[in-house]
């Protein structure tokens, strides 16, 4: 039996490829094609069209690396064929990589009409059914002529993924180009096949269906004339009738299909090619609605929608149309399908602000799920941002990639670090580019976690990453899924309908609390640092342009930039997409990431300075800005006021060589190595260096990871290690008040600058890099004399707790994590902070010590990497980073100290001190934006949190008369059933609870 059932299927699959489904498409004729290749970037459609075309031959070479080419199909729909169902069958050079990773086209009417976009799996373009005969076909193709950066040898350093280094070579050889008649019934033979086929290759050996399946397909086999399929599809067919017929078992899976592409808005293109990316599966996907009643699409990221509507208003028309229409479904409610490891904690939620109030704007539309089926892991501060925005449900996929331990939930609830709980699914289809094929639906049934106590996952259905979406077969497919004996079940849903009914049958699913870690793509932290710092700096610059505009715009009417800001904020929220911030994207991206930064940087710094301006008046008193969430330097948080007496803390020359930094609360040691061997915390009389150790010391790994160069380090790059301890130089500063070090190694150089702050417990590290380093990975260390089983890591409105130790293989997993500004230690009574102002990947180790028994725990910053795929030349150049590292620090230092290292002070001359326009008395609450609302209204909201993990009463402080004050949701709407918070007159009280994140829209008197 087992020779029957293997000849069997190798029989099926042969007469499949050699003789069915070229048989689909019977007969052929060539059309006429003419091209016009646009120079440089891409061009309007309206010049697309209407360009000169010369003529040009299949089998030609087209398209430089990047470029566009317009070209114009005609033809004659031969009289012989009336009363057929006649398609166009356009091969651009297509191979058999997937959809989105090569050339690409949109298919127009000469009218400007867009029709549907091509792909390797969607060539086709119906001309009629039936046809008349003798039709004129004129049809445009604006067709991109993307570079193939994977290869076929993937993860290779190319040059093509930029413009400027890609050359001129043309990529593509235009295959076919012809008119065709589609046989239906040949292609619904087609997919019966394969459906059954496939099916018959998942069940059980002993499985009387299989063989059951097997017989029916052998008679169909048997029936098709192979020198003439389409006289006889129908009678293979009829053979197939019962088969197919046999209804699933109740008990079955139940697969809820989301037609979906997924579509990384920037990652092996630049940002400009995704706008044409999401108009090209658009296209298809209205055409595909249109087409298929019960056919379903999803499209998350605003972001796209929005380019859409700008630059393509021949496709949004269609997709306003099939929105209307229910089918054609905005997904996720996010600006972009971001990162969630690294966005502060103000932009994390501006995500869902931005993303939100598009869809609402535009359609209405409320979306009550984050949709993140790519996404390189999820912090632990998410579920309360996602029910703050107004949404309780959450679905990725991501998870499935992780290495080492399998993730135990398909369907549970995810507790974020104030106890919030969102409900949560993870297809177990294990990919968002689910294309129906037999084996994907028999693993999603096998591998759904939760059998017994539900029974219902969800498909993402389409080819993703790069775009096209859903195709014509796997709706077929799905069809025929619908109900069939051993197979799961599968319907077309929206979201919103596959998670009410999952949270209908599953009431009481388990819980899992904090971070859900992946254990993959780990360097997505450090890659591209650059990247990342504008990233870093951009967010602190809006919260300094809120503040000043809006303290401006109440105290003295100075015009608050609405508009500016709104745009500026969406473009920092679309570089935080899961392969820009996390530096996995083509150096072009990156390279426009770094000027975007530059830009924008400079039009805040301009609001900022412009609102500083209007508050302090004309004058020559000195002033000092004070943008951080506490109060410094005698200077109230949100206010400005005289500076501080100037005091110098300078160096001293150490006996043994190298210098003593001593300000009466912290003494430092910097060895002749210019190594930090002791941070003397006096007022607590310990030793914050561990016994042996060197802090500030860099340490140089080699790193060149299995596969994924950008997004891996594997654990074994910690097995060979290069201690930089060798100085060119170590001496005090010009400035007379720190040390500066300079160190060689390779073909780099860096230069620190240490420097002790009068009167504080930090010792300030400024380390400049000039990397030229490859395939290597550099570390900041600080071994710590700090016994601790847990670190604190800061995250998005608050911290989360994670171990030092090894115990399991969930904990050894995370080898690599990431902190925001700090990461803090403790003993009882005494602890220590590192912060920063740019970096986010970290690892933690403890080790015992021999000789006194003690444990070192050391902290390391991860600063550069040098991967070569996909930008072959990452983070080459000058880097600046900053770091403190705070002994005797609480948690609640280390929440200050991280705000002011990367909040400075600014200084300028005006006439006064400006005072706060609010106040919010205890220190653990911190305030994350002063801003005007959205509306236009005038009113003032403020967005705060308790950031220690404890309950704690606030108090806010209005400086103007308030007539109203309101908790409202991200998106400044009142919550319905809240409780108003009790006022009396500009003061507001009330009681938060750990890490509470709260928004307040208070209401100005006229």
């Amino acid at each position: 039996m087992h020779d029957d059932r293997t000849l069997a299927e190798a029989r099926l699959r042969r007469v499949l490829d050699e003789r069915v489904r070229p048989a689909v498409y019977p007969e052929s004729v060539s059309l006429e094609v003419a091209v016009w290749h646009a120079p440089g970037e891409p061009v309007p459609v309206a010049e697309g069209l209407a360009a000169p075309a010369e003529p040009i031959a299949v089998g030609t070479r087209w398209g430089a690396p990047w470029g566009t080419s317009w070209f114009r199909v005609t033809g004659t729909v031969p009289e012989a064929w009336a009363g057929r169902t006649v398609e166009a069958l356009l091969d651009l050079g297509f191979d058999e990589n997937m959809p989105g990773f090569q050339c690409e086209g949109l298919v127009y009417r000469p009218d400007g009409t867009p029709v549907k976009g091509l792909n390797p799996r969607n060539q086709w373009v119906r001309i009629g059914s039936p046809v008349e005969g003798g039709e004129q076909v004129d049809l445009r193709i604006e067709a991109a002529s993307n570079p193939v950066i994977l290869g076929y040898r993937p993860f290779a350093p190319t040059p093509l993924g930029d413009k400027e280094t890609a050359g001129g070579e043309p990529q593509y050889r235009l295959a076919r180009m012809d008119l065709a008649v589609f046989d239906e019934t040949v292609w619904h033979l087609v997919l019966d096949l394969e459906v059954l086929g496939e099916l018959m290759a998942e069940l059980p050996v002993e499985s009387a269906r299989r063989w059951e399946i097997l017989r029916a397909v052998e008679q169909a086999v048997d029936a098709v004339d192979l020198q003439d399929v389409g006289a006889t599809a129908a009678a293979a067919r009829e053979r197939l009738t019962d088969v197919l017929a046999r209804p699933a078992a109740p008990s079955a899976h139940r697969i809820s299909a989301v037609g979906h592409a997924h579509i990384d808005s920037a990652w092996l293109w630049p940002l400009r090619e995704t706008v044409r990316k999401v108009a090209r599966t658009t296209a298809s996907m209205t055409a595909l609605v249109d087409d298929e009643p019960e056919f379903v699409f999803a499209m998350s990221q605003a972001q796209q929608w929005a380019w859409v509507k700008e630059h393509r208003p021949e496709v949004w028309a269609r997709v306003k149309k099939a929105v209307a229409g229910g089918r054609f479904v905005p997904a996720g409610g996010m600006w972009v399908e971001s990162d969630t490891n690294m966005p502060g904690s103000e932009a994390m939620a501006r995500q869902f602000v931005h993303g939100k109030r598009f869809f609402l704007d535009e359609f209405g539309i409320e979306n009550d799920e984050a949709w993140l089926p790519d996404t390189f892991g999820f912090a632990a501060g998410l579920p309360q941002i996602i029910k703050a925005a107004g949404s309780h449900r959450l679905l990725t996929q991501k998870i499935s990639w992780s290495k080492t331990n399998t993730f135990p939930h398909h369907t549970f609830l995810w507790e974020g670090i104030d106890g919030t709980r969102i409900f949560t699914h993870f297809p177990p289809v294990d990919t968002y580019n689910c294309s129906m094929r037999g084996g994907e639906i028999a693993h999603a049934a096998r591998n759904f976690r939760e059998k017994g106590a539900a029974g219902h996952s969800l498909a993402p259905t389409g080819w993703g990453d790069g775009g096209g979406g859903t195709t014509r077969e796997m709706v077929a497919k799905a069809a025929r899924l619908r109900s069939l004996e051993g197979s799961a079940t599968v319907v077309w849903e929206t979201p919103r309908e596959f998670f009410t009914k999952a949270q209908e049958e599953y009431p009481d699913p388990p819980v899992w609390v904090g971070e859900l870690y992946l254990e993959l793509h780990r360097a997505t932290l450090t890659s591209q640092a650059k990247t990342k710092q504008g990233n870093r700096r951009s967010e602190h610059l809006l919260r300094e342009a809120e503040l000043w505009a809006a303290t401006a715009a109440v105290r003295n009417g100075f015009p608050y930039p609405y508009e500016d800001l709104d745009r500026i904020w969406k473009t920092v929220l679309l570089h935080q997409f899961h392969d820009i911030l996390p530096g996995s994207s083509i150096a072009w991206v990156h390279r426009e990431a770094r000027a975007t930064y530059e830009r924008i940087a400079g039009e805040l710094n301009g609001i900022i300075e412009a609102a500083q301006r209007s508050l302090a008046g004309e004058g020559d008193v000195p002033l000092v800005f004070n943008a951080a969430p506490h109060a410094r330097d005698g200077i109230p948080a949100g206010g400005a006021g005289r500076p501080a007496a100037a005091r110098e803390v300078s160096p001293t020359a150490r006996p043994q060589g190298g210098f003593v930094l001593h300000n009466g609360l912290l003494r430092v040691e910097i060895d002749a190595r210019g190594l930090v061997v002791s941070a003397y915390d006096l007022e607590a009389g310990r030793e914050t260096i561990a016994p042996g150790g060197a802090a500030n010391l860099l340490q140089l790994h080699p790193d060149f990871p299995n596969m994924w160069d950008a997004w891996d380090v594997d654990a074994f790059y910690r097995n060979t290690v290069t201690d930089l301890v060798e100085a060119d130089g170590v001496a005090a500063g010009e400035d007379g008040v720190s040390v500066r070090v300079v160190r060689s190694f390779g073909a780099s150089r860096v230069t620190q600058v240490l420097s002790l702050a009068p009167g504080e417990r930090r010792l300030e590290i400024d380390t400049e890099v000039d990397w030229h380093e490859t395939e290597k990975f550099l570390k900041l260390a600080f071994p710590l004399d700090v016994h601790a089983e847990r670190y604190a890591s800061e995250t998005q409105f608050g911290h989360f707790h994670r171990p030092t130790h090894t115990n399991t293989s969930w904990e050894r997993a995370k080898f690599e994590a990431c902190n925001h500004r700090f990461v803090h230690l403790e003993e009882p009574g005494w602890g220590v902070a590192v912060v920063n102002d740019s970096t986010y990947g970290h690892d933690v180790t403890r080790t015992v010590r021999r000789e006194d028994r003690g444990t070192t725990t050391t902290v390391r910053a991860s600063l550069l990497r040098a991967p070569r795929f996909p930008d072959p030349e990452t983070d080459q150049g000058v880097h600046r980073f900053r770091h403190a590292l705070v002994p005797g620090a609480t948690v609640g230092d280390a929440v200050r100290e991280g705000w002011r290292i990367n909040l400075p002070q600014r200084r300028l001359t005006g006439a006064h001190a400006v005072t706060p326009l609010v106040t919010v008395a205890e220190d653990a609450v911190v305030v994350t934006a002063v801003k005007l609302a959205d509306d236009g209204s005038g009113d003032v909201v403020v967005r705060f949190h308790e950031s220690r993990g404890g309950r704690t009463p606030a108090t806010l402080t209005a400086d103007f008369e308030v007539v109203e004050a309101v908790a409202t949701d991200l998106l400044e709407r009142p919550f319905a059933d809240a409780p108003a918070p009790h006022r009396e007159g500009d003061r507001i009280t009330l009681k938060l609870r750990p890490f509470e994140l709260m928004t307040l829209r208070l209401q100005r008197r006229p």
